[in-house]
């Protein structure tokens, strides 16, 4: 729980560093205001609980789908196994539009296109974290694939077989149990999922190097193929 005391020292001092006016941040005064379409499913602050969704305290810097008692969708749980960490930049995409970054999320809401009010109510989130003035301006651990993907790809039907011929160097590394021991596992994951994390890779929008070199080596039709045949795998 983050003492109520340091939460307004918190909000006061991101105030007077005035931002408040208008740093990257925004105003977090006029993103309590914003908030205000989030607190149907959201709490933050003393004594938050989760409610339809995760209560918001210390946000920045935790990883995605991380929180025991909280209740997630498949794909945000595999986005946090896969990496996403919340940041000033993963959480704006997120903002904007949540399922162009986590596909299937619980998360019902058509996002806020508003650059200026995303950074008012990033600034509101940020005065509940544990450390405000040190948040990481760090790299993304992932920004949003817009599934923009090109339709005819998500439509190539994809053989399992010659999946499972091409699959050998994806399995050195996940387990075909499913298992998420150091390495996400991979098996049943729905197709479109699975092809559109793929070309994010490839576009090196998803920034694990290895599988930026993996599937960069890889055609739409391969992609498929592996695609079908971890969906399947049991």
């Amino acid at each position: 729980m983050i003492p109520r005391l340091h939460i307004l020292s918190a909000l006061a001092a991101s105030l007077l560093a005035g931002a408040a006016s208008a740093n990257e941040f925004g105003d977090p005064e006029k993103g309590a205001d914003i908030f205000k379409q989030c607190k149907s499913c959201h709490q933050i602050g003393e004594g938050a609980k989760h409610r339809v969704g995760p209560h918001l305290n210390g946000i920045f810097g935790r990883a995605a789908g991380s929180m025991e008692d909280a209740k997630y969708s498949k794909s945000m749980l595999r986005a946090g196994d896969d990496g996403l960490i919340w940041t000033e930049e993963t959480l704006d995409a997120y903002i904007e539009n949540p399922k162009a970054l986590v596909s299937k999320t619980r998360m019902s809401f058509r996002g806020i296109k508003d650059r200026e009010e995303r950074s008012h109510l990033l600034a509101y989130l940020r005065a509940y974290s544990d450390n405000p003035a040190d948040i990481p301006e760090a790299e993304p651990t992932a920004t949003g694939t817009d599934h923009d993907l090109d339709p005819a790809i998500l439509a190539i039907q994809g053989d399992p077989e010659y999946g499972d011929y091409l699959s050998s160097e994806c399995k050195t590394c996940h387990q075909t149990s499913g298992a998420n021991d150091g390495i996400p596992g991979i098996t049943g994951w729905p197709t479109e999922d699975f092809v559109v994390a793929m070309h994010a890779y490839k576009r090196k929008l998803r920034p694990h190097p290895v599988m930026q070199m993996m599937a960069g080596r890889l055609s739409d039709e391969e992609i498929a193929a592996i695609a079908a045949y971890f969906k399947d795998l049991e």
